[in-house]
């Protein structure tokens, strides 16, 4: 399944997988976690699109905090910048356009059996 945008305007997201180690998920689908991120807090998707991508203690801080960005547009984001510090782990940041004002992504993913899970965010 690859990620998309469908006719009634949901955000399919493909698992976050993950190959030998070393191997990071595809910079696409990262792209599109953090987009689909960017939605919810901004309040224009809800949070239970991102419960299997999240762990649960970070899916329950992404519930706790509701709409943390203000934006007189939908959320667009830019290219996403990432280092792993070590294997099984990946820390990475992206520039959320906003209309007036952007905001900043962050976001740890660690692996998890064959998945990469985000077990903290932050945003700027």
């Amino acid at each position: 399944m690859s990620p998309e945008i469908g006719i009634d305007g949901a955000l399919a997201l493909a698992p976050l997988t993950w190959g030998p180690p070393g191997a990071q998920p595809d910079e696409r689908k990262l792209r599109h976690l953090t987009q689909a991120l960017a939605e919810v807090l901004a309040g224009r998707r809800p949070p239970q699109i991102l419960a299997d991508r999240f762990t649960d203690r970070a899916y329950q801080a992404l519930v706790r905090a509701g709409q943390m960005i203000h934006a007189s547009r939908p959320p667009f984001t830019g290219s996403v910048h990432m280092k792993q510090p070590r294997d099984g782990a990946i820390e990475m940041c992206a520039l959320v356009h906003c209309g007036d004002r952007n905001h900043v992504l962050a976001l740890r993913l660690e692996r998890h059996g064959s998945q990469w899970l985000c077990t903290e965010f932050e945003t700027a």
